[in-house]
């Protein structure tokens, strides 16, 4: 072991390495609480000021981390800036920033790029920087390495460059960033026992691997899994429709099987950061070697077509009460891309509202976690969520059920209101005016 690694290897064991979380979003904020509750000084880097003027007043910004976690973290040491400069002060920095899709569905990795080009003035002898972010293979050794090695630093002897894509849940009570096992590599032998000492402080199991490739494809694979079986079972929900079958009935007789069937839930589209995404960048990278990725793209248009279909099932519905869809009006239940959580990120609920406006209707929504509908790069409605009272339920002519949160009373909706359009397809009612979609 070189006297640079041995070196940083003895901070983060004793706790006296100073840890640097950039990005401070829903992967990036619950790792910085979890190094810090594991007693590491902790500093949190985001471009967007608003964030760390929550933290400095121990305010939380996502809904399933309470202010007290953050107060704890603060008491702690933990501190949150949109000053790059302090990045000097670091001995590791984990890049936890956003990897969206261009407007041609190509990675677009803008974040990455501009945030290790902002850390370069700062970075120095004996650092381990660790990207999270989910990416296409190659990325590691293709994008970060040359601009750290144009800095004058040789990678795994004075310099430590390791991958390790995150696996955050928001909102999954059984599974925590310090309980879910956690993929480890590194540029070189030395890069991955760097980091497997950062990382080995705060997760209980970590799953070391020969090279960057293989955990960004590992975590590419992750995704891909669930996004073509869900655009499976997603197809299979629109043919047991036509032929007047309970699609979750027919899941919940396949899954008695004890061995060769994984169940999965159809629903009104994908959301989230991970699953509508991160199979398109393999996709963008397989077309450089000449092969076609045909299941991952026909998921994609399977799941892609879900709030079309939803919408479809809703002008069903209004039809059969005499109404058209322009000029409805129409609410939405749950617009977080999943149960109990804020996050609206790649939501499909907020795709069926914007299909749903175009058309004449007049839209609103009901979300105890989203109050005010905020800023997203695709859609914006200005909107408040409104109160689920007998009243207010009575007044639309269409209420479309788009996630479960728990809040919700469904035995309510459906009395008090006059269609319920089930985009969740599990309502069990035989009401006559509840129609799964």
């Amino acid at each position: 072991m070189n006297s640079m690694l041995s070196e940083v290897v003895c901070k983060l064991n004793d706790r006296s390495a100073v840890i640097g979380i950039v990005g401070l979003g829903y992967v990036g904020l619950p790792l910085a609480v979890r190094f810090s509750g594991a007693g590491y000084r902790v500093v949190g880097l985001d471009i967007d000021s608003s964030k760390p003027e929550y933290i400095r007043q121990g305010r939380s910004y996502i809904k399933h981390i309470s202010d007290s976690v953050i107060r704890d973290a603060v008491n702690k040491g933990f501190s949150a800036t949109s000053d790059m400069q302090q990045a000097r002060t670091l001995d590791a920095i984990i890049l936890c920033v956003p990897t969206p899709l261009d407007g041609y569905r190509n990675p677009d990795l803008r974040y990455v790029i501009d945030t290790i080009d902002s850390l370069l003035p700062c970075l120095h002898e004996g650092q381990i920087i660790s990207l999270e972010s989910t990416t296409y293979p190659g990325t590691t050794e293709e994008e970060l390495a040359p601009r750290i090695e144009s800095k004058g630093f040789t990678i795994g002897q004075n310099f430590f460059l390791v991958y390790s894509p995150e696996r955050e849940d928001p909102g999954n009570p059984d599974f925590t960033t310090q309980t879910i096992p956690k993929v480890c590599s590194g540029s070189t032998g030395p890069c991955l026992k760097a980091g497997l000492a950062l990382y080995g402080q705060v997760i209980d199991r970590l799953v070391p691997v020969r090279s960057t490739r293989v955990a960004e494809m590992a975590k590419l694979l992750e995704n891909i899994h669930r996004a073509v079986n869900i655009g499976l079972v997603n197809e299979m929900k629109m043919v047991a429709d036509a032929m007047d079958i309970d699609i979750h009935e027919v899941i919940e007789a396949a899954a008695t099987k004890p061995f060769g069937f994984v169940s999965y839930q159809p629903g009104p589209g994908l959301g989230g950061h991970c699953i509508p995404i991160d199979p398109f960048y393999l996709t963008w990278k397989a077309r450089q070697y000449g092969i076609n990725t045909r299941f991952i793209e026909l998921a994609g248009e399977v799941n892609r077509a879900m709030p079309d279909w939803v919408v479809s099932k809703i002008t069903l519905g209004l039809n059969r009460h005499e109404k058209s869809v322009n000029g409805s009006r129409i609410l939405i239940l749950g617009i977080a891309y999943k149960k109990n959580v804020d996050d609206m990120r790649e939501s499909p609920a907020v795709e069926i509202m914007s299909i749903l406006k175009k058309l004449g209707a007049n839209v609103a929504y009901s979300d105890p976690y989203v109050p005010a509908f905020p800023q997203m790069r695709r859609y914006y409605f200005d909107l408040s969520s409104i109160e689920l009272t007998p009243e207010n339920l009575g007044c639309y002519d269409c209420v479309v059920l788009t996630t479960d949160h728990d809040e919700f009373n469904y035995p309510d909706i459906e009395r008090y209101s006059q269609l319920v359009v089930d985009a969740r397809g599990r309502y069990q009612a035989s009401s006559d005016k509840i129609i799964k979609a």
